[in-house]
């Protein structure tokens, strides 16, 4: 079973977006993810819980995480958020950086924009890795 982390600053949208999009869509028996932050914010934002609501996922339950040594032992990817120097660093791990808006206190427009392109990255990264369902 391969471990893939989603990560961000706040833990609050981008990469919580991703690990919902990611379990809902890769075949559970190969692969998993998780999300988690750099500095986790109290919740995960409302407007990116509402958009994920409209695509039949229920965020109201994530909450976000700290990235620790413990949550990545054992994972194969971190994918980070675009959030640039902030984006955390993990020995060991294939990476990449996603550059992804910030979805916070955007209008629901443009979340739902993110989130689109969010679960179109996501179902290829699946594909390319033979993850998908």
């Amino acid at each position: 079973m391969k471990t893939v982390i989603f990560a961000c600053v706040h833990n609050a949208g981008r990469s919580q977006m991703a690990a919902a999009f990611f379990n809902a869509l890769a075949d559970s028996q190969k692969a998993r993810a998780v999300s988690a932050g750099t500095r986790p914010g109290e919740r995960v934002h409302p407007e990116v819980q509402a958009a994920m609501a409209e695509v039949g996922i229920d965020l109201s339950g994530a909450r976000p995480q700290r990235l620790t040594d413990e949550l990545t032992q054992g994972a194969g990817w971190l994918i980070t958020m675009g959030c640039g120097e902030a984006c955390p660093h993990v020995p060991g791990l294939k990476r990449d950086d996603w550059p992804l808006e910030d979805p916070k206190g955007k209008p629901v427009e443009r979340v739902r924009q993110i989130r689109d392109e969010v679960r179109s990255r996501i179902s290829s990264f699946l594909e390319r890795e033979g993850w998908a369902k």
